[in-house]
């Protein structure tokens, strides 16, 4: 993939999905600000990819300032910024009936008003390089609803809608948005969620390195063509239900 040199700033880069995205991207020979509130794992991260080539910055996505602060490291360590992944997001579980105002608040703030602020932060730095990509990690549950969480289904939704709204607005810019829509990846998130995957075609979880593929070639001038559209690495699982009975 065509990433060789461009700055990444990849929000949750301390675990999961995130950390995989972060060493993808370093073996292709990219540059990395790795954003995360836990700071002792993302500067790991950080210092296991090398100082030449990634800086770890404390970044809450709920707080602007942190967003521009974050900006702002990619463009004094590295002169530029090519690439956004908003990565960071949370899930919750709750009936519509039992889901408080601060649990709506702390996953919306971070899964989709977080993803907002990291699209509005990058936007002076991509337009001064003369264009980005900016990937919003979205999720199968903002392509169909799921009972029991309702905010996550709202948030990734949101980042749906978002991402279009976003891609015809940057356009002019050379800067591309796209959203990715994983299904079920083997993560912590989902650990011990599923006793079985019927619900998927091919029958297994993702593997992080699957969607981690998805998310450099969005980086990279093999896409040049695509935005505001929507990927999906799923096993199938929108396609419908592979077994009636």
């Amino acid at each position: 993939m065509s990433v060789l040199g461009k700055v990444v700033l990849i929000s949750g880069a301390a675990k999961g999905m995130g950390a995989i995205h972060a060493r993808a991207f370093a073996a292709a020979g990219a540059k990395l600000v790795l954003g995360d509130v836990l700071d002792q794992q993302n500067e790991a991260i950080a210092a296991e990819l090398g100082s030449d080539r990634a800086i770890a910055v404390h970044l809450d996505v709920s707080r602007t300032e942190d967003w521009v602060a974050a900006v702002r490291a990619a463009t004094d360590r590295f002169g530029s910024l090519d690439v956004l992944v908003n990565n960071a997001g949370i899930l919750r579980f709750s009936s519509i009936e039992e889901c408080t105002d601060e649990e709506w608040g702390q996953v919306v703030g971070i899964n989709l008003a977080g993803t907002f602020k990291g699209i509005r932060a990058a936007i002076p730095a991509m337009k001064a390089a003369g264009g980005g990509s900016i990937i919003n990690i979205s999720s199968t549950a903002g392509l169909k609803a799921f009972a029991g969480v309702p905010a996550y289904i709202a948030s990734k939704f949101g980042v749906r809608g978002l991402t279009k709204a976003a891609a015809i607005e940057l356009a002019p810019f050379n800067i591309r948005v796209n959203s990715v829509h994983p299904g079920n990846v083997d993560t912590d998130m989902i650990a011990g969620l599923y006793q079985k995957l019927s619900h998927v075609p091919m029958e297994r979880l993702g593997r992080p390195e699957e969607i981690s593929n998805l998310v450099l070639f969005l980086a990279g001038s093999e896409s040049s063509f695509s935005t505001g559209s929507e990927f999906v690495a799923d096993g199938g699982e929108t396609c419908g239900l592979p077994k009636l009975f």
